[in-house]
């Protein structure tokens, strides 16, 4: 039993204790365990031979067990530390998000609508708003490079909101000339 068995200094002297690499570790405890085993099996066999007995039906466990997985997986995990590739996560030395607290049913939709920057209100129906009181906006404005910014910024997000395709309504919101709106506002000044 001892010629198989490999005791603390040979282990240390074939590098197996300093050996860098995880897999070849696990590889080489595997050998020793798959060793001890059929060592003891072999002994059990030959005591059961000179009782008189038959030898014992072969009832040793499948090869892959949960516990290989395991060790596979701890293997692969330190593999990638030691390349660096759980350095600079984005939520390094902070808590999860969403951990602790109550259960939501919800909270798929209200971290997408977070994440997204999804505002209650569709863009259609914002610009129609903003189209019907527009005259309003501009009768409050003082100077006419105001009233040209207003009426710009807004042609500007009607114009991107025709070209976004988030679904929704159509925007059917027209835009408003610049020089018409502001001899509008002249007159209404008046």
């Amino acid at each position: 039993m001892g010629a198989h068995r490999r005791d603390p200094e040979d282990r240390q002297r074939d590098g197996y204790a300093a050996a860098p690499d995880p897999a070849r570790r696990a590889a080489q405890y595997r050998v020793d365990r798959e060793v001890a085993h059929d060592l003891t099996e072999q002994q059990l066999s030959g005591q059961d031979d000179r009782a008189g007995a038959e030898p014992a039906e072969e009832t040793a466990p499948p090869r892959h067990r949960m516990d290989d997985r395991a060790r596979w997986m701890d293997t692969v995990v330190d593999q990638a530390i030691r390349r660096g590739e759980f350095d600079d996560l984005p939520l390094q030395g902070k808590p999860l998000p969403g951990i602790g607290g109550t259960h939501d049913p919800d909270w798929w939709l209200k971290s997408l609508v977070e994440r997204e920057q999804i505002s209650g209100v569709l863009p259609a129906a914002q610009l129609r708003a903003e189209h019907s009181a527009l005259d309003e906006t501009l009768d409050r404005e003082h100077e006419e490079r105001r009233v040209r910014e207003i009426v710009g910024d807004f042609n500007a997000r009607v114009i991107d909101a025709r070209r976004q395709l988030t679904g929704g309504p159509p925007v059917v919101t027209p835009t408003r000339d610049v020089e018409r709106e502001v001899s509008r506002w002249r007159q209404r000044r008046r």
